[in-house]
């Protein structure tokens, strides 16, 4: 066990390098991927994760994120102000031809991603905050992105509310509830494998994005249709990365500014902060394919969005979990 949690120790810390290295191998070698990781097991992924939150936390956590709405309200206002104008913003000053901008006003209209909430326990943030801004501000999409997406591209997309809800219970509440139910009666026990968590989480943050990246690699990468050999990267999928860096870099930083604005304690600010950040890309990439099907280009953002914000969020995470610790006088805020 004790090997287990110093593998552990070391994939929280380099989680950073690790999926770089994963993201990597993925793109170039999309075939050793392909052939038995695929886009569908993303969310099984992602609900393994959330049961190994769950069992970090209990319901008084989560009773006391409730009697404090206000915070989650600030990270909704933030969440679709914030990153919504940032993308139209980002789009304009790099001139992105249509495609590309219709990618990126997606990705910034769409909700936080469960991703945040895995980076926020890395973090050692206010998960159940980050928890509750996801849930709320992924029920409020079907709502909320079909209007900023008027607002902002003058079009009209269609957000289905149901399959959203549905997956919002299967992925993030149902395996939260049962780790949190098992940590009641089992507590004893569960103290024993929280130090293994980073492992599990990391596991599964890189297994998620080599299926992205495997998936994706065509809109990335040139490759010849007849011989399926690499001609070199895709330049007008290229001219994305920087935009997507500075999308979510600034969002990194502007939810941490709002939330020292208005006087939220250390744990807040992380989960405020890579919550903004962090976005359903996956959605965005979803929306992007069918909403606009001749435009092959709008599912690059959302793509490259994916694998981009899982490798900053781990920086920012290990981050804020080794240099960003809350004061004494904060932890009651």
């Amino acid at each position: 066990m004790r090997a287990l949690e110093k593998i552990s120790s070391f994939a929280g810390k380099y989680m950073a390098v690790i999926s770089l290295i994963c993201a990597v191998f993925a793109l170039f070698v999309p075939q050793a991927i392909t052939g038995w990781l695929k886009t569908s097991w993303v969310n099984p992924l992602l609900m393994i994760v959330m049961f190994g939150m769950g069992l970090t936390t209990n319901a008084e956590d989560f009773v006391r994120v409730l009697k404090r709405p206000k915070d989650i309200l600030i990270g909704f206002c933030s969440q679709f102000l914030i990153m919504p104008l940032l993308a139209i913003a980002l789009g304009k000053i790099f001139r992105l031809e249509d495609a590309l901008l219709i990618g990126v006003v997606l990705v910034g209209t769409c909700p936080g991603g469960t991703s945040s909430n895995v980076m926020t326990f890395l973090a050692k943030g206010d998960v159940p905050l980050s928890i509750s801004m996801t849930c709320v501000s992924t029920l409020c999409a079907p709502f909320m992105t079909p209007l900023l997406a008027k607002l902002l591209l003058s079009t009209t997309i269609n957000v289905a509310f149901w399959p959203m809800f549905v997956s919002i219970i299967k992925v993030v509440l149902l395996p939260i509830a049962l780790g949190l139910v098992i940590n009641h009666f089992f507590g004893k026990q569960t103290k024993e494998v929280r130090n293994v968590l980073p492992l599990i989480s990391v596991t599964a943050i890189c297994m998620i994005i080599m299926a992205v990246v495997a998936a994706s690699h065509k809109a990335l990468i040139n490759v010849d249709p007849a011989t399926g050999k690499m001609l070199g990267p895709n330049m007008n999928a290229m001219m994305i990365i920087p935009v997507v860096i500075l999308h979510n870099c600034l969002g990194y930083l502007l939810g941490y500014l709002v939330a020292c604005a208005i006087g939220l304690n250390v744990a807040k600010r992380k989960a405020l902060s890579i919550e903004v950040g962090m976005q359903n890309s996956g959605l965005a990439t979803s929306l992007a394919r069918t909403s606009f099907p001749d435009m092959a280009l709008a599912t690059v953002p959302g793509a490259v969005f994916s694998v981009w914000h899982n490798f900053s969020g781990s920086l920012l995470a290990n981050f804020f979990a080794t240099k960003l610790h809350e004061p004494e006088e904060e932890t009651n805020n």
